[in-house]
């Protein structure tokens, strides 16, 4: 097969399984977190993920608030992803490589949400008018609130300002670049 057609081929598996296991990973979290899914995010969040956990459900309980339908369904997409890919460029890894690899995948992808979702939400703390209401900014900081809390507790404001997102997101990176995704 022409190389040109492999790669178009793999960009779109790659994009559009992205793309899902994006969308169940913040639904995941945001169960987790408790953010709630009354805003517009999370109800599109809601209407996407549904037909295939609505599936998953009736075999994969949930725990407190972990989901582990959306585990499992991650999981089970990232691995299907990277077997596609692999056998569109002729190569085939066992089952064991394939988990590692959806595993590092998934938690690079883990730290790369919060690392983006705390600066848009820093960006977004300094274009919003004081007095305006914006659903995105609330969402924000009741998804990143739990992951800054801790250390929020330790640093302490510097003249009014809060360095726990700039903290939070160099060890997000970090963990990014040990991880090597």
């Amino acid at each position: 097969m022409n190389l040109n057609i492999v790669n178009a081929l793999a960009f779109l598996i790659d994009a559009i399984f992205g793309i899902y296991i994006l969308l169940v990973m913040l639904r995941f979290l945001i169960h987790l977190l408790r953010v709630g899914f009354r805003d517009a995010p999370s109800q599109f969040l809601l209407a996407v993920t549904n037909p295939p956990l609505k599936i998953l459900y009736q075999f994969i309980p949930g725990w407190r608030s972990v989901d582990f339908a959306a585990i499992v369904l991650m999981f089970a997409l990232q691995i299907f992803k990277f077997m596609l890919t692999f056998w569109l460029f002729g190569k085939h890894l066992a089952i064991l490589q394939l988990f590692l690899i959806a595993t590092i995948s998934l938690l690079s992808l883990l730290f790369k949400v919060f690392f983006i979702s705390i600066i848009l939400e820093a960006i977004l703390s300094w274009i919003t008018p004081p007095d305006s209401y914006n659903p995105l900014n609330s969402f924000l900081y009741r998804f990143n609130e739990p992951i800054l809390r801790p250390v929020r507790r330790q640093i302490p404001l510097v003249s009014g300002v809060d360095l726990s997102p700039l903290i939070v997101t160099l060890l997000l990176w970090t963990l990014i670049i040990l991880l090597g995704w």
